[in-house]
């Protein structure tokens, strides 16, 4: 009989009881699929008489991670604990020096220590699997590593969170402002512990930083990667930008060129008719561009107990079928620590602002404008009932450096107050 691939599960949370689920509901399913059973040896959380809703009782129990991903029954160490330091980062290295393989969701823990773990591994004949790290049940990391590894990968870009996506969503439906529907998303338990790697693009961040290593050869870089959140995206933006024939998503886009490897996790206009414009609620979606594909658009649930636990069961099956990659899909000593460059491709930019309503203040602006080389290609000014007037600016085509230029010298005008809000409207 072929010998069982044999996991230890390191956090019980929803998507590690997903996986359980999986595993005990189509044993014979996996079985027929990859030639051999997959099956538990031992599990890992912090409280083993908590009732998780699926008996536990056939697995050994370990209450300290390192010592799961080291035992002797344990081939592959599915760690789904979170977290870029402490137990995560521990028992992973533990389990890699070991000789073991690992499949992960961490997206932080890779996007910060990929490339030392991705050389431990690849030093002990190991692997790292982590498609539930990007897009939940989206096969994005399969569709780079494989399906579309004979092309030359010219852009990646995508909506990666599904809490900003529904947030979005939602102040467009019902007209709500941010702050509304922010505690909305936090009653529905759609939020973080800390909020912040939700909404100020952190999260989404660090799945940009994977997806640019496998799509461009580079080292992941998380650091490099240009974040803006969406805390300061106003209901007034999601009108106007509707007027328009436009959507705001908070989009990452990664792209190399001359100058280096941009990563940007920003808000961004899109135009309301195409995918990424359409996509609803909490759904994700990554677009793929490559010399010879043009565009792969993939889209799906980008949370959730079932597709993330589908994606981990993805890579399990894999290693059970003996498919082995590198793990950021050529060897960890050949990745390029890549320059990190902001774009040079010129597009339009959305700002809006509030300006003081007396003579000569939208000259001003105008002149701040021209001086960085920025020209207008629509303006208007909302009705008001203070001695502030928001005011709508659509550019024309330029650069980011002219447009932080323009920023800069609208600072300096003395009649604009607080910050404008500045987006850029890609076009796809």
């Amino acid at each position: 009989m072929t010998e069982p691939l044999r996991l230890g599960i390191a956090g019980l949370g929803t998507v590690g009881i997903g996986v359980v689920k999986i595993i005990r509901r189509h044993a014979a399913l996996l079985e027929a699929r990859t030639g051999r059973p997959v099956v538990i040896s031992a599990v890992c959380a912090r409280d083993a008489s908590k009732d998780r809703g699926v008996s536990l009782k056939d697995y050994a129990w370990e209450t300290d991670p390192v010592a799961l991903a080291t035992r002797d029954d344990v081939d592959v160490f599915v760690e789904l604990m979170g977290g870029h330091e402490g137990p995560a980062k521990d028992a992973t290295q533990a389990a890699l020096a070991a000789g073991k393989d690992v499949v992960t969701a961490n997206k932080a823990l890779l996007a910060i220590h990929g490339q030392a773990l991705a050389e431990l591994a690849e030093s002990k004949g190991s692997v790292i699997r982590f498609e539930a790290a990007v897009a939940g049940g989206i096969p994005v990391i399969k569709s780079l590593l494989e399906g579309l590894a004979g092309n030359e990968i010219t852009r990646v870009m995508g909506v990666m969170n599904g809490t900003c996506n529904y947030i979005l969503t939602r102040m467009e439906t019902s007209g709500l402002p941010y702050a509304t529907v922010f505690k909305e998303a936090d009653d529905l338990g759609y939020l973080e512990a800390d909020p912040t790697l939700d909404v100020g693009g952190i999260d989404a961040g660090h799945k940009l930083a994977l997806l640019a290593s496998i799509a461009f050869g580079t080292r992941p870089a998380f650091d490099d990667v240009k974040l803006e959140g969406i805390q300061r995206i106003a209901i007034e933006d999601i009108r106007h930008a509707a007027d328009m024939g436009y959507r705001i998503k908070l989009l990452g886009v990664a792209q190399r060129s001359a100058r280096g490897l941009e990563q940007r996790m920003t808000p961004c206009l899109v135009p309301a008719d195409s995918p990424l414009g359409q996509l609803e609620g909490g759904t994700n979606m990554v677009v793929i561009e490559g010399d010879s594909i043009d565009q792969v658009v993939l889209r799906g649930p980008g949370a959730g107990e079932g597709p993330t636990a589908s994606a981990v069961m993805g890579d399990v099956l894999d290693i059970a079928r003996g498919l082995r990659i590198a793990t950021f899909g050529q060897p960890a000593e050949t990745l390029e620590p890549a320059p990190s460059a902001q774009t040079g491709l010129p597009a339009a930019h959305y700002v809006r602002m509030s300006l003081q309503d007396k003579p000569g203040a939208m000259a001003k602006v105008a002149a701040a404008l021209g001086n960085a080389g920025v020209s207008i290609h629509r303006m208007r000014q909302y009705d008001h009932t203070t001695t502030i007037a928001p005011v709508l600016i659509v550019t024309h085509k330029c650069t980011s450096s002219m447009l932080e230029q323009a920023l800069d010298g609208l600072d300096g005008t003395g009649v604009v107050e607080g910050a404008p809000v500045a987006l850029r409207i890609e076009e796809l």
